[in-house]
């Protein structure tokens, strides 16, 4: 692949996405899992995010040659004592859909039946409990075998109900009570700006440029 491209080790098209509409301003083209269907998937087995974004940026790294940016990102509900943390994509189960994690973590915060975390919005909308998006990074480059990381986090509330029709996995759900809106109810430019995978591409770039 041509030095403008990055291969992102992701087939979250979601992911993809915001990866692209933030590293287009480098004159950068992104690429991704989806382009190389043949490829299988890569058994993340780490036991925190960073781990697991290791373990999927080298194994595509050292697969094709090239160095790949992977993340592992993850919600951390404070009620729940941080889950579903690394299994946050599948806690409703492998191939598990977003809707079906949202269901379950609603279903798991009302078998709690604990105290709202927050005053009730406007719309009768209650807050069930604190809760941190995780995105943690790793660009490996296989000529070397080094990792450059980064991390980055957002806090929020956790909603009983889904708000907003744009990004994915659990942003619907995810209030953000500095801005009285949900993460779902973001343009794709407040979400870089505020969200946990912009801060931690905003300090990984930090860190190449230098290197």
């Amino acid at each position: 692949m041509a030095e403008t491209k990055i291969l992102i080790a992701t087939k979250n098209e979601g992911k993809v996405r915001e990866f692209a509409h933030a590293l287009s301003k480098l004159g950068k083209e992104v690429v991704s899992l989806n382009d190389f269907p043949a490829f299988p998937d890569i058994v993340e087995d780490g036991d925190t995010f960073a781990a697991n974004a290791r373990i999927k940026a080298k194994a595509a790294g050292d697969a094709f040659g090239v160095q790949v940016l992977a993340d592992d990102s993850g919600l951390r509900v404070k009620a729940l004592g941080g889950a579903p943390g690394v299994y946050s994509a599948r806690y409703a189960g492998e191939g598990a859909s977003d809707s079906d994690n949202n269901a379950k973590l609603l279903k798991e915060l009302a078998a709690l039946d604990a105290p709202a975390a927050a005053e009730p919005l406007n719309d009768g909308t209650r807050l069930l409990s604190g809760a941190q998006f995780v995105c943690a990074l790793a660009l490996y480059d296989p000529a070397t075998g080094s990792f450059t990381e980064a991390e980055g986090t957002v806090d929020g509330l956790i909603a009983d109900r889904p708000r907003g029709d744009g990004g994915f996995g659990y942003d619907p759900l995810f209030w953000l009570p500095q801005l009285n809106r949900a993460m779902a109810e973001l343009s794709k430019e407040e979400k870089r700006q505020i969200g946990h995978r912009g801060h931690a591409l905003e300090q990984l770039l930090q860190k190449l440029s230098s290197l």
